[in-house]
Parts: C-alpha cells; structure tokens; sequence
C-alpha cells in the first residue's frame, strides 16, 4: 500500500517533462520517497550527506546512457568533435575562418547558436562538406523520391491553369458537334494558327 507521500511523489514525477519511460518515471518516485525516508530518519548533522548520496545514485541510475547522450549530440559538441579528429587547434579554425578564437569557444561550449553562414564557414576550415555537421555517416543521406517537376518549357500549352480549363471546355462543346462542323473549326484554327 502506498503512503500519499508516495502518492504525491509519482503525480509529480509523471508530470517531469523529460524524457524518461513511464515505467522508469515511476521507479524514479519510489527512489525519491525512500530518499526523503532516509532523510527524515537521519541524523540532522548527517541529512546533507544522506541527501547527496541519494542525488548521486538517482543520477546514476537514471541519467541517460552515453549511447543517447552521443546521439544528442549539439552542434556545438558536434564542431568540437570534428575539430579535434582532425588534431585542429580553434587558433587553426580561427585563421581559416576569420572567426575570433573566443567566439569558437562559444560556440563549441553551446553558449552560442551559430548562423547557417558561420556554419559554411566552419564547414569549410574543418573541409567537410555543411550536411556532415548534422548527420553522422560519411556518405550523404539518401534523398526521399520526389516527383520530378517539369520546366517551363516542357509544359505544354492548355495542361495547366486557365488554359486547361478553356480546352477543357472546348472539348467539351466539340463534343457536341457533328464530324463536318469539327473539321470546320479545326480549318479554322489551323488557318488563325498560320497568320
């Protein structure tokens, strides 16, 4: 049977917005329930202690693994990551940009989001091409299928728009003609065409 601090702990750590599993969220609050008994039931000189112990194990078992944390990755993080591969110093980075060295150290440090030019140019000083900052793979990723649009030129006159609907109903009146009168107004506009 839980006890209502127990109650009031789990309502409150579903309502965290990070990214833990419900199932996890909930181990979290039984975690914080004998944390705040352990604090109750020490020594007040000892509570300090006991409390940063408890911190240290819930961070430990519940902080994410190194594995996501790689994945979520900052581009910060990222640029750092791609300078040190190449064994570059930010003073390299720094020469080959025109960047000052600080505002490098800002931007690795995510203190600063850097513009998409100021990208290009790190993207250019590191020598990789700009979607290597975002994506991990060495090879491009692969573009989705998407319907080749046609040129201006290759659309054809009535396949579009306002011509489509006046052919459209043309068509449509022809329709109701007889061979004779269509012939008419085909010589008729072959003749207009030729002018």
């Amino acid at each position: 049977m839980t006890s209502p601090l127990q109650r009031k702990l789990r309502k409150f750590v579903s309502a965290l917005r990070v990214s833990i599993p419900r199932q996890e969220k909930a181990k979290l609050a039984d975690r914080l329930y004998d944390m705040s008994m352990d604090w109750l039931e020490a020594d007040p000189k000892r509570r300090l202690k006991v409390l940063s112990e408890a911190k240290s194990r819930i961070i430990q078992e519940f902080a994410p693994s190194e594995s996501h944390r790689r994945s979520s990755m900052t581009i910060g993080e990222r640029l750092r990551a791609m300078r040190e591969e190449k064994n570059l110093s930010q003073g390299d980075i720094e020469r080959k940009t025109g960047l000052l060295r600080c505002y490098i150290s800002r931007v690795e440090n995510s203190h600063t989001v850097p513009a998409i030019e100021t990208l290009e140019k790190m993207a250019g000083a590191l020598e990789v091409p700009l979607y290597q900052l975002f994506y991990d793979s060495k090879e491009p990723p692969e573009l989705p299928s998407l319907l080749k649009r046609k040129s201006s030129s290759e659309i054809t006159w009535g396949s579009t728009g306002k011509d489509a609907r006046f052919l459209n109903k043309l068509r449509r009146v022809l329709s109701k003609t007889d061979e004779e009168d269509r012939k008419l107004v085909l010589h008729m506009a072959q003749k207009v065409a030729r002018r």
